[in-house]
């Protein structure tokens, strides 16, 4: 077996942002915390809970389409026992975001019933919008306003400031740039968010990255990978299939050796880009 890369990753950006979730918190009603659908617990930030007390909230998962209907379907019964109500996004296409507000009424049923016995039942809710880097909290927002609002882009780290956008007459959403913990603590937590994207690539070793990623579906999406690069996988040796991947794609540096760089990058984007199909790593 490949081994597992060291990913470490918290820059200064990162620790402010968690000083403005704390500072505005008396800002907003709720917290919507999107997740992964992938990888719902690896992407689930262990320090929010912390940070956001006693604060209404629910959980989004994201990308939705990239993951296993089956394994989704067990993460969504899981956090419905921990009292947390769950939403299906897909926020590319916009899939489940009609539920989007309703759900946020139905969390704040009492609130807005309080408000409405005091003559205010019109009043703008206001909710946070929390995640991990590339977990997709620009492209929710920016669907849900129905324009371009958020700044977005496909690599983590690209929302730096807080900003509200207002998606309705009664609802207003407070984008937050995405926020990971101070320490992996668990090595196969960090490689997931490597393996999705969460983690910026040029901070770990690609090849051994890829290599993983190949170990880890070699346990439950063996056929994918075969029926994907046209290769008979005998060994669980990532390394060793990237070499086939190589191989059989003809990715040549100088010397006739193989470009097994070129195969993981391939690999990774591949996996990224749903061309795998839909899988789910937890």
């Amino acid at each position: 077996m490949t081994e597992t890369p060291s990913i470490q990753w918290f820059p200064g950006h990162m620790k402010k942002t968690e000083r403005e979730i704390i500072k505005s918190l008396p800002l907003v009603d709720i917290v919507a915390e999107l997740l992964d659908a992938r990888i719902p617990l690896s992407s689930q930030n262990p320090v929010l809970p912390k940070l956001l007390g006693g604060k209404p909230r629910f959980i989004i998962l994201n990308k939705a389409d990239m993951a296993d209907e089956n394994i989704t379907r067990k993460h969504i019964d899981f956090f419905r026992e921990q009292g947390l109500m769950t939403l299906q996004t897909d926020c590319t296409t916009g899939k489940g975001l009609k539920q989007f507000e309703a759900t946020v009424r139905t969390v704040l049923k009492e609130k807005i019933e309080r408000n409405a016995q005091k003559g205010m039942s019109g009043k703008t809710i206001h909710a946070m919008i929390v995640g991990i880097p590339n977990v997709g909290k620009s492209t929710l927002i920016n669907r849900l306003a129905g324009q371009k609002k958020a700044k977005t882009e496909d690599r983590p780290g690209v929302t730096r400031n807080k900003q509200w956008v207002r998606v309705s007459d009664t609802c207003e959403l407070l984008d937050m740039p995405g926020v990971l913990w101070p320490k992996f603590e668990d090595p196969i937590v960090a490689e997931r968010l490597a393996f999705t994207g969460a983690v910026k690539d040029d901070i770990v070793d690609i090849e051994a990255l890829a290599a993983r990623l190949i170990e880890t579906l070699i346990l439950n999406y063996k056929a994918r990978l075969e029926n994907r690069y046209e290769i008979e996988i005998t060994s669980d040796n990532g390394y060793a299939v990237l070499i086939e991947i190589a191989k059989k794609r003809g990715f040549l540096i100088r010397g006739g050796e193989y470009n097994t760089e070129r195969a993981a990058i391939t690999v990774l984007d591949e996996y990224r880009g749903k061309k795998l199909g839909k899988i789910s790593l937890e």
